[in-house]
């Protein structure tokens, strides 16, 4: 090869090198059963959507602080009953179509409309009426004062969508977020690109991949092969240290929102007697569960509430593991002997491995469970919405919501009116010290009513190529936020 072509091949190789990388290709444990937050409880569907695809009029920040999104500001009336938001100019759906307050109603109309299916229909029914009051200002007006509503619509539940588009987004979702939707190969990943119509600031990644990888194994050798670029919610802790030794790597370990727990239907006997799901309780050793199936990640709860919340109670001796009281109990509830539970456990090793050593525990006090791995859509209708289960375990990666409890048709039945009291109080109260002392009560009474069984705060940890920056690292709300991700040079 001539000395000059040889040169100038060399120098294209380094500028190749030397490119500033654009593309990511991400993993995470759970697909999403279709890609409509605001029609179904499914926390994966934020997972790729939330912040990147939707976005709604807040949004939460790593640190979990709610900031301005679609809308730019808002005032509050003196009576606390009317909220009118200023809109975001020049903002255009994926799809061409221009945003305006007329999404906002129709986006806030649908969630709580009677025939609505939105997960949490519940924290917009406070709402009287939504009135775009001009193209880009909105007025909320509520029945009551509602201390809590620019936090609910911070939630994937409240994004904005359009009429234009609301036929087709299972499928096909149209937002207003800096990544577009490109395909979704069903079983395999989902790719978005960056929107060049985009309001923001221009995201520094053109193109991501979400891969979906549910089984521990084919996750760590994914990884250790560079398959993948990171892993959101690496599901084999066991595995940590070795890339936590590996300079290729970097581990971020962050807290969640997700209060696992096991889950007791308490609207079918025997589960219905505060004495048998307090015998549960007792018969579970938290830290062996942890130990166990999350090596070790993980922070014990006694109740429905994440332990770096400022107003949050350590519980957790009111359900300290004790199998002879859990006996004692038992027998108290006339069931000596004998007691057969299903335990339905979804996909994720929290649920698959904890169920193992659960239903271990549970057999030394002398309760046997018939245990059924399902799958995240068969769990979703038999188990959220059918209710047809004894036993399951499932971490609540939404951003405090102990107000669950009040729902009489929620998936785990409690019906306790004397709670439902307590957060509507809640809901009508702003000052601080006041929805402390609220949130402690509340926490109190779910924790002596032993509606379930709490096991442990989810940990995060994330295992990424050590060139990446901007992951989140914390998860205030179930969210792989790439808008901040970038290679560095």
């Amino acid at each position: 090869m001539p000395l000059r072509a040889a040169l100038a091949s060399l120098a294209l190789a380094a500028t190749a090198a030397s490119a500033q990388q654009t593309d990511l290709t991400i993993a995470l444990q759970l697909e999403p059963p279709h890609l409509d937050p605001t029609s179904a409880a499914a926390g994966a569907i934020d997972s790729v959507l939330y912040a990147n695809v939707f976005e709604g009029l807040t949004r939460f920040t790593e640190t979990g602080e709610v900031v301005p999104a679609l809308a730019k500001s808002w005032e509050i009336s003196e009576d606390g009953l009317t909220y009118t938001f200023t809109l975001q100019e020049g903002v255009t759906f994926h799809d061409g179509t221009e945003f305006d307050a007329e999404d906002v109603v129709f986006t806030l109309d649908r969630a709580r409309a009677e025939d609505s299916t939105n997960a949490q229909k519940a924290l917009y029914e406070g709402i009287d009426s939504v009135t775009a009051t001009g193209p880009d200002t909105v007025a909320i007006a509520l029945r009551e004062p509602d201390g809590a509503l620019l936090f609910n619509l911070a939630w994937g539940d409240a994004v904005i969508v359009a009429p234009e588009s609301i036929d087709g987004i299972k499928q096909t979702p149209v937002g207003t977020g800096p990544f577009l939707f490109r395909d979704w190969v069903q079983g395999d990943s989902i790719t978005l690109v960056a929107y060049e119509g985009y309001w923001g600031e221009k995201p520094a990644l053109s193109e991501a991949t979400f891969k979906f990888i549910s089984d521990p194994t084919a996750a760590f050798a994914a990884m250790m092969a560079q398959d993948i670029d990171a892993f959101a919610g690496f599901p084999a802790p066991e595995n940590i240290p070795q890339f936590q030794a590996d300079p290729r790597f970097q581990v971020l370990l962050g807290s969640t929102e997700g209060e696992t727990i096991l889950a007791m239907n308490n609207a079918k006997a025997p589960l219905d007697d505060p004495k048998v799901r307090a015998a549960i309780s007792h018969a579970i050793d938290r830290q062996a569960i942890i130990d166990g199936a999350m090596f070790g990640l993980g922070t014990p709860i006694g109740t429905h509430f994440a332990p770096h919340n400022p107003d949050y109670v350590d519980l957790t001796a009111g359900s300290a593991y004790d199998p002879e009281e859990a006996k004692r109990l038992l027998a108290e509830a006339g069931i000596a002997e004998g007691l057969t539970l299903t335990l339905k456990l979804p996909p994720p090793s929290y649920a698959r491995r904890g169920g193992e050593i659960i239903a271990a525990q549970l057999r030394q006090v002398g309760i046997e469970t018939q245990i059924t791995n399902v799958e995240w859509a068969q769990w979703l209708e038999e188990v959220f919405r059918g209710k047809d289960f004894d036993l399951t375990i499932v971490s609540h990666t939404e951003p405090m919501d102990i107000n669950i409890y009040a729902r009489e048709d929620y998936y785990f039945s409690y019906a306790r009116p004397e709670f439902r009291q307590l957060m509507a109080d809640l809901t009508a109260t702003a000052a601080p010290d006041e929805r402390s002392a609220l949130l402690k009560q509340a926490q109190e009474m779910i924790a002596e009513d032993h509606v379930n069984a709490y096991l442990f705060q989810l940990s995060f940890p994330t295992v990424a190529d050590a060139r990446l920056q901007g992951l989140w690292q914390n998860q205030p709300t179930q969210a792989t936020d790439l808008t901040g991700v970038s290679w560095a040079e």
